[in-house]
């Protein structure tokens, strides 16, 4: 079944904090589903479908969440693949949706990694489970984002990328965060800002690598009927795709993502091909983690990442493909230390033309929103969300 035009983005909503230490993890999840309630113009009592992941307090996520927010239930969804749960979640909502299982689905992240003191990406990533990771990674001790420089050390390796060509991603990323009175970080960098940068792991400098932030957002999905009854911008979903990535046995290419798998399907789903694609949020962890999925979404050749974003053509009014004109994790928020939601919100935006006017793509009318969870190094998960204002 191809979800292809059978449900609709209605609602989105980002909290607009980025420190909360007087706000519980809970009431951040409620204030944003609040929020994107309130946008598509509908009330908690239409909500009928539920889609959260780890990032949800209270007993087997969305039961707790459900119960706090006093949600009536026809269809719930857990799927946890860290920061690219969201995308799959809009994909899985408008599966449910077609199949009947829910009218109305909400959909929902939060977090507060910056007010309890979490320093990501330079701690060791402890296993939950005696997998492959206890007995045989787990033992050195890795850091999250050395196993970010480990992909970004083998690209130039095979393909003579440069810390340059990456920096470039940090400086149209700070171009747009200027206009986001919210982003974290404001200023406008240059490439020399940042490959001069503070070194975290080779070759990742300190403005290579994203914010942590508290905050969080919502989304809510309809049916079509229920979408033309509504009185707000439109959001078809056209396509989605998901994937999971690991070392396959230790088989395992540092270069590529599963964006080259989960990127293919939605194209196929929505009918389009990159060249389609006026708008892209990507996700941001580090500078590398979005040029390689670039290259593995068909948007420029697998190893010309690095001249595809050079010279500020992810830059919106400049470059051929404007990117995360909200700052996106290197510059505006990365709540929960799951960027997929906000990357879904900052799409519908550009879509109903309501992002600043200063990063507006004109007549924009086709994005898309991609999601990587987990460690690019060893094992992800992939979510890739294509969406059509109508």
């Amino acid at each position: 079944m191809s979800i292809n035009g059978k449900a609709y983005i209605m609602g989105a909503y980002e909290h607009p904090t980025r420190k909360a230490p007087d706000k519980s993890l809970t009431q951040l999840h409620a204030e944003v589903a609040k929020g994107a309630i309130e946008d598509a113009g509908l009330t908690k009592n239409d909500i009928d479908g539920y889609f959260c992941a780890g990032d949800a307090p209270g007993m087997f996520y969305a039961m707790g969440m459900a119960d706090y927010m006093g949600l009536k239930l026809r269809h719930i969804d857990g799927t946890d693949t860290g920061g690219s749960s969201y995308m799959i979640h809009a994909a899985h909502a408008a599966m449910a949706i077609a199949m009947g299982k829910c009218n109305v689905a909400l959909v929902t992240l939060a977090g507060r990694p910056r007010s309890e003191g979490q320093g990501v990406g330079t701690t060791a990533r402890a296993p939950s489970a005696p997998i492959a990771e206890a007995g045989f990674e787990y033992p050195y001790n890795p850091a999250l984002a050395s196993m970010y420089a480990m992909c970004a050390t083998r690209h130039m390796h095979e393909f003579g990328t440069t810390s340059e060509q990456l920096a470039w991603i940090k400086v149209a990323a700070s171009h747009h965060a200027q206009h986001n009175p919210n982003a974290m970080l404001r200023d406008v960098v240059t490439v020399e800002d940042v490959v001069n940068s503070p070194m975290i792991t080779t070759p990742l400098h300190r403005l290579d690598c994203c914010v942590i932030s508290d905050g969080g957002g919502a989304l809510i999905i309809t049916r079509p009927e229920i979408a033309k009854s509504l009185n707000r911008p439109k959001v078809k979903i056209l396509g989605g795709g998901e994937a999971i990535k690991h070392q396959n046995g230790g088989e395992f290419d540092l270069t590529f993502s599963g964006a080259a798998i989960s990127g293919p399907a939605a194209f196929a789903e929505a009918g389009v091909t990159p060249k389609d694609i006026q708008y892209a949020s990507i996700y941001d962890s580090f500078t590398i983690t979005v040029l390689i999925q670039l290259e593995d979404l068909g948007f420029c050749e697998k190893g010309k990442g690095g001249a595809f974003v050079s010279d500020g053509n992810l830059i919106s009014g400049v470059g051929k493909l404007p990117f995360n004109t909200d700052g996106g994790g290197l510059c505006n928020n990365h709540p929960a230390n799951r960027g997929g939601m906000t990357k879904v919100i900052e799409a519908v935006r550009q879509l109903r033309g309501e992002a600043h006017p200063k990063v507006q793509v004109p007549d924009c009318h086709l994005a898309l929103a991609h999601g990587t969870g987990g460690i690019l190094g060893t094992r992800h998960g992939s979510g890739t969300l294509i969406m059509e204002r109508e």
